[in-house]
This record gives structure tokens, sequence and C-alpha cells, in this order.
């Protein structure tokens, strides 16, 4: 490596224990306990939104259920008859 190259490996060196100390700085802190607060907040809608679609998905299926078995009632009724 020549000259240049050890100037180049020095600042960054540098820029990074400067990105540490500015990452671990309490500003730095409070940024990530607020995206993490939003996060959870997030978190919090979607399961509520998830447990709706469920619920919605369990009264199709019994709709659904309740008319399969009326049409078979109508067709053992048919079968009957005929």
């Amino acid at each position: 490596m020549n000259l240049n190259g050890w100037k180049i490996f020095a600042v960054g060196a540098l820029f990074g224990l400067e990105g540490i100390k500015l990452l671990s700085s309490s500003d730095a802190k409070k940024v990530y306990t607020s995206c993490t607060a939003g996060v959870l907040r997030m978190k919090d809608a979607l399961l509520d939104q998830v447990a709706t679609l469920q619920e919605n998905c369990i009264d199709i299926y019994e709709e659904a259920k309740a008319i399969n078995e009326e049409r078979a009632a109508k067709e053992r009724k048919k079968e009957i008859q005929a």
C-alpha cells in the first residue's frame, strides 16, 4: 500500500470512530426509541386488523357452510320426491 492508501485508511477509520460516537449518542438513542415506539404502535394496529380479518373470514366460512347445507337439504328433498 502506498502513502495515499494509508491516508484513505486513516480517514476512513476516523470517520468510523466518529460514526460510532454519533450512533451511540443520547440524541441518537432518542431517535431509536421514537422509531421503536412507532414500530410497536404499527405492530399493534396490524394485529388488530388481522384479528378483524380473521373474524370476518370465520363469519364468511360459517355462512358458506350454512348455504351448502341448505342446498344439500333441498337436493335430498328433491331426490325423495322423485
